[in-house]
């Protein structure tokens, strides 16, 4: 039988650790990467997929909520 885990991992815009919309940094932090390479990683797909990287992180600055349990 699976156990199911107390606390699941949950993906949240982070709130220390933004500089647009946190949607890096809540990624990175799911992860547990240096946000700054999820940042370098996006901008590098944005560029190759002529745009496309944009429209998917303003959809994902809308959907995912923000960690308001974090302190700046």
């Amino acid at each position: 039988m699976v156990k199911k885990a107390d606390n699941p991992k949950k993906l949240y815009r982070s709130s220390k650790n933004n500089w647009l919309g946190g949607v890096c940094g809540g990624i990175g932090e799911y992860f547990e990467v240096d946000p700054n390479i999820v940042r370098i990683v996006w901008i590098a797909l944005t560029l190759a997929s002529l745009g496309f990287g944009l429209l998917l992180y303003i959809a994902a600055w809308l959907i995912i909520p923000l960690n308001t349990e974090q302190s700046k």
